[in-house]
């Protein structure tokens, strides 16, 4: 009984975490499904490209689902426009002029894909435009005409099935990942802080650093799509820019603590400074980690009153060890250091504050 109980425990934890992805899963199924039966009702002739297309525009986000839509439609038009003017005006009832005037439709609109490759459908509408003539016996405007049908039509399905089936907005994902993010901060900044009157070796730096820049980057990327969704007015949602940037700030103020935690601190500073940096580090990442989950649920940010009284402690003690003298008989590479903790540590509590106004933003938006 009780393995049963573990077992369907962990199930529904694993459910909820892979969620948005198993989400996914049941809306292309849905997409696919829906576009092959309507494609069949209107009796298209290559339903397999209505199919396609909503398989292509079903994404995990309805931001990130109208940009497809748009992308592919776009690129399937002019591929089917280009490609069917070239096979119209051009003949080619031999082999050797099959192949010239191939080159000729596809070589124009490879290079546009190129440098565009949100139009990457463009070539392979204007492949299919001019070789499925030959093995269906239909004209090439008939062609173009059938594939924009058949692009319409998935598209239209796709973005359907991501508004209605489980919609997930970008925004809601952006939150995800911004709190992902700071958790990792957290920890990160809190084994640094801990480590930093000890030292910390490079191999150890890169371990504990690893994932923050893959979740800034997931993150940006959701941001994007947000705000699409926000300039197709799907979403009233706050602008996602500031969020980011806050979050890149903290992260360089990371790699900026992390350069001063290569080496140990000298002796008196090393014991002077242990408690103060101790508790900061608790304060900071305990703040970071409870904006993590304030995002998720777009609760108003946690006092800062607990993170700026460690900040003010860091700061006296810093001060009293200037004021005794202690920093003049420092090598250069070991001032350079105490001073450049010092400065990031100050960055970081002014991107806090930043923090703190962005987490506000966006649980203000939920009340409205």
């Amino acid at each position: 009984m009780n393995r049963g109980r573990a077992f369907w425990r962990l199930l529904r934890a694993s459910l909820r975490r892979h969620q948005v992805r198993l989400t996914l899963a049941l809306r292309v199924t849905t997409a696919a499904t829906l576009s092959l039966a309507i494609a069949l009702r209107l009796g298209l002739p290559l339903p397999l490209w209505a199919v396609l297309t909503a398989v292509i525009v079903t994404q995990m986000s309805v931001g990130r689902s109208v940009k497809s839509a748009i992308d592919y439609l776009l690129g399937t038009l002019g591929g089917a426009l280009y490609g069917g003017a070239v096979a119209i005006l051009l003949p080619h009832s031999h082999e050797l002029a099959l192949l010239a005037v191939l080159v000729i439709a596809v070589a124009p609109l490879a290079v546009v894909a190129a440098f565009y490759p949100t139009l990457a459908a463009a070539p392979i509408t204007a492949i299919i435009v001019l070789l499925v003539p030959t093995l269906t016996q239909s004209t090439p405007l008939a062609s173009a005409l059938d594939r924009i049908l058949e692009v319409v039509v998935g598209g239209c399905v796709g973005i359907a099935v991501t508004f209605l089936v489980l919609p997930s907005r970008a925004h809601a994902q952006a939150a995800e990942a911004a709190g992902r993010t700071l958790e990792q901060i957290a920890r990160v900044l809190r084994a640094l802080l801990v480590d930093v009157a000890e030292g910390i070796g490079i191999d150890e730096l890169h371990r504990l650093q690893d994932g923050i820049g893959r979740s800034l980057a997931e993150l940006a990327s959701i941001a994007a799509e947000a705000e699409h969704e926000r300039s197709a007015r799907l979403a009233s949602n706050p602008n996602t820019g500031p969020l980011l940037r806050t979050l890149l700030r903290v992260r360089h103020d990371l790699v900026g603590i992390a350069r001063a935690a290569q080496l140990p601190l000298p002796e008196p500073l090393k014991s002077r400074l242990r408690p103060a940096v101790a508790d900061l580090a608790n304060a900071a990442a305990d703040y970071l980690s409870a904006c993590a989950g304030a995002l998720r649920t777009q609760r108003p940010p946690p006092s800062p009153h607990a993170v700026a009284a460690a900040f003010d402690c860091y700061r006296a003690e810093v001060g009293a060890i200037r004021a005794q003298g202690l920093t003049r008989v420092l090598s250069a590479e070991a001032a350079e250091r105490f001073f450049a903790l010092g400065f990031a540590l100050e960055q970081m509590r002014q991107n806090f504050r930043d923090l703190e106004r962005c987490v506000s933003e966006w649980a203000d938006a939920s009340t409205q």
